[in-house]
């Protein structure tokens, strides 16, 4: 599922790695701003793959409401068993078989969800939230998750906790950090791993992660993220072991970054 403003400047890369797959694995879904009308052919999987569309804005409960749209337009397939997020910026770190594989076989959907004491974690709760949300079981997590179909039809459904952050979660409480991370936390705890499968760089500073462009994207750079087994400073964990591969995903990469990643995605990520 492809939350997007607009085009998809990275859609080479993606369709490399879905022809690694069979079609009848997986579905794409696109949300993007209203009006934009893509161009792409009709052997693209992502030809006509656009969800009825919403205007979205970053840090308001519309960017939620897209992600909620995604998720009731996925479930329609009764197929679909699990669903990812993902966004115009994101690239995949493995091949389509390795993919599947991971997350079909996962005893947990892939959500982060940790306590943040400070200003930008328990700093951001409101007390409207109560009865049903109290301060000390506020969570924050990323926005970009992984859901089985059982707690997807959950969220999609949700009309105790949701309509509650709509209406008091405003900014500088932001509902796709907070709303999935600590519902989540409290109906199924022992469902989600508490982790994200996008990669992303914070080391930064500032409101939104590393942007990568052409002349970060070399061997070294994507050695470093394949390679990576840990978040937020754990050891990755799937189905109770420590993991060998903790993301299949990663962002945010400029278009820019396009060419370098089709020259190395043969030889450093397993397709193309």
């Amino acid at each position: 599922m492809f939350l997007t403003r607009g085009p998809l400047p990275l859609a080479p890369l993606w369709e490399r790695f879905f022809a690694g797959g069979d079609r009848r694995r997986f579905s794409v879904y696109v949300h993007s701003t209203p009006g934009y009308r893509p161009d792409f052919p009709p052997e693209s999987v992502f030809y006509r793959r656009q969800v009825p569309s919403q205007v979205t804005r970053w840090g308001e409960t519309s960017m939620c409401d897209a992600e909620r749209r995604l998720l009731a337009n996925a479930l329609l397939d009764p197929g679909n068993e699990r669903f990812v997020l993902l966004s115009e910026s994101c690239v995949p770190l493995t091949a389509f078989p390795a993919a599947y594989a991971y997350l079909t076989r996962s005893h947990h959907s892939f959500v982060g969800a940790f306590d943040d004491p400070g200003p930008h974690g328990r700093g951001r709760y409101r007390a409207g939230l109560a009865p049903e949300i109290r301060r000390h079981q506020w969570r924050k997590g990323a926005q970009w998750f992984e859901l089985a179909r059982d707690l997807a039809v959950d969220v999609v459904a949700d009309g105790r906790y949701y309509p509650k952050f709509k209406e008091h979660c405003r900014p500088p409480c932001y509902v796709d950090e907070h709303y999935l991370p600590t519902v989540l936390s409290l109906v199924a705890p022992a469902r989600i791993a508490n982790r994200t499968v996008t990669w992303v760089d914070w080391s930064r500073g500032g409101a939104h992660p590393a942007t990568f462009g052409a002349g970060d994207v070399d061997e070294a750079f994507l050695g470093r993220i394949t390679n990576t087994t840990t978040t937020t400073g754990r050891p990755c964990m799937y189905n109770g072991q420590p993991a060998e591969v903790c993301f299949l995903f990663a962002r945010k990469f400029a278009p820019s970054a396009l060419d370098p990643l089709l020259a190395l995605a043969p030889k450093m990520l397993g397709y193309g």
